[in-house]
């Protein structure tokens, strides 16, 4: 690791803050329920109230509760004659709302503070950003150059300020990934002196946590905790290579199971503790439960939370409405398709007759064609000298995007652009492994190292302008109608 001291967390903490400072500026506005916020917030609200979800005023086409809400008034619950009767069905499990419920809970039923700890996370995942890539680099000039790209990729921005699920998803995604780099330099610095195995591994084990976490917020943290896993096996076989020692699969694969296995599920279940230790979640069966004693109430209840995963895995397997917004992921690298999260043309609010104010969320362009060329690098460089950070980068980003083929191709889903957002710290790692490269290693010739960084800076700068011109139709900004169609890239976007 670099030598450098505390400018190892000086340089990550002030990027952190200026990320920080972007993402917290105005985090009120739009003064409205944006796009899916109207399921979030509410479902967050009642999890802080009732320790499960209940249904409340109103329906989709009439979204009664959402407009309480903006006036002040918090009576938004659906009255039934039984309280069962009232529970909501939800398709999503609940850690995320708990995180917004956080944010609510703190500041009130207002867009600051439904939106607090999706800010919070966003900006979090900025240091966390930065301190990977220093590891996986040993630069931290490249760790801060992380950290500060993806501060301004747009549909981390948008995210980081809206009340939506998939910022956590990536936060806690993110924060595995960090962990299991981690843990092969903690492994590999113990491996020669403590034998075949190095005994307790605390960063793999907090790996699992973190990925038990992602899948309480949504479920497609699985294909990342598959992916981690296999990573961290061929990471030690290789370790063990290097050595000269003897594959031990059956030891390897139960050292596995408890970090990737076993912590993860505990932390999935504990994030349903509210439905288990309330009678008025969906399908709890609470009255059947205790009829028949406590281990009966124990067995019964598993088969109901049982049951009820099973429910929501048909509801994604067979989520195939038509949306104005949709995409395919195949279109997601080249942002053909971005979901409009607010528009509004209030009068009277610019210099111009037609005024408009919207959330478009959609990346920074510059920064995710460049990482398409980034990850052709990796591709290139882990052909020709198997470089482990290239692997695990490639690995990462096929393990958030490519499932959704199968989605897409098997059941015609519905799907979105931020779907990608878990995806977007492996484009920046990507390009900031590919930037390394082309610095050269220290004791590169002068002229080379000029040469380079003349190149990487120019590609910081360009991302850094092409987010500043984005930020008014990123943010919530009033502007004329003529800058923010100026704005959009391609027709596809409108």
């Amino acid at each position: 690791m670099p030598a450098d001291g505390w400018w190892g967390w000086a340089g990550p903490l002030f990027v952190t803050v200026l990320g920080g400072a972007l993402r917290f500026l105005r985090l009120g506005e739009p003064h409205a329920v944006v796009f899916d916020e109207t399921h979030y917030i509410k479902g967050a609200y009642s999890l802080l109230t009732f320790g499960v979800e209940r249904m409340t005023l109103g329906t989709g086409e009439d979204p009664v509760a959402d407009r309480m809400i903006m006036a002040g008034d918090l009576g938004i619950w659906r009255r039934c004659p039984a309280v069962e009767e009232c529970a909501e069905y939800v398709a999503h499990p609940p850690l995320g709302k708990w995180m917004i419920a956080i944010g609510e809970w703190l500041f009130g039923m207002t867009p600051f503070g439904w939106r607090f700890a999706g800010a919070v996370a966003g900006t979090l995942s900025i240091l966390i950003m930065a301190r990977v890539a220093r590891r996986m680099t040993r630069s931290t000039l490249l760790g801060c150059l992380a950290g500060l790209l993806l501060a301004l990729d747009g549909l981390h921005f948008v995210l980081s300020r809206t009340a939506l699920l998939d910022v956590f998803l990536m936060f806690w995604v993110l924060a595995a990934f960090a962990c299991v780099v981690a843990d092969r330099d903690w492994t590999r610095q113990r491996l020669p002196s403590a034998g075949p195995r190095p005994g307790m591994r605390p960063w793999r084990l907090a790996a699992g946590a973190c990925l038990g976490a992602a899948c309480a917020v949504k479920w497609s943290g699985i294909f990342f905790l598959l992916a981690f896993a296999a990573l961290s096996l061929m990471w030690d076989a290789g370790a063990g290579r290097a050595l000269g020692r003897r594959a031990r699969p059956v030891a390897a694969l139960q050292g596995l199971a408890g970090a990737f296995a076993l912590v993860p599920a505990a932390v999935y279940v504990l994030s349903w503790s509210g439905w288990f230790l309330r009678a008025e979640g969906w399908g709890r069966g609470w009255e059947q439960a205790t009829r028949s004693g406590p281990g009966f109430f124990v067995l019964d209840s598993l088969r109901s939370w049982l049951g009820y995963q099973f429910q929501v895995l048909g509801f994604h397997t067979g989520l195939d409405a038509r949306h104005p917004y949709m995409s395919e992921p195949w279109q997601w690298p080249l942002l053909q398709r971005p979901v409009a999260f607010h528009y509004e043309s209030p009068p009277d609010a610019c210099a111009a007759k037609d005024c408009s104010q919207a959330v478009l969320g959609v990346g920074t362009p510059a920064l995710w064609y460049f990482a398409l060329l980034a990850l052709v690098v990796l591709v290139a460089r882990y052909t020709a000298v198997r470089d482990w950070r290239a692997g695990a980068v490639l690995l990462g980003y096929g393990a958030g995007w490519l499932p959704w083929f199968y989605y897409a191709v098997a059941d015609n889903r519905t799907m979105y652009l931020f779907y990608m957002l878990p995806v977007v710290p492996f484009m920046v790692l990507a390009l900031v492994i590919a930037a390394g490269l082309v610095l050269g290693p220290g004791g590169t010739a002068s002229i080379r190292r000029a040469a380079g960084a003349a190149v990487v800076g120019a590609v910081a700068l360009i991302v850094l302008v092409n987010f500043w011109w984005l930020h008014p139709i990123v943010s919530g900004e009033t502007i004329t109608h003529a800058a923010w169609w100026a704005r959009m890239l391609m027709r596809s976007w409108v």
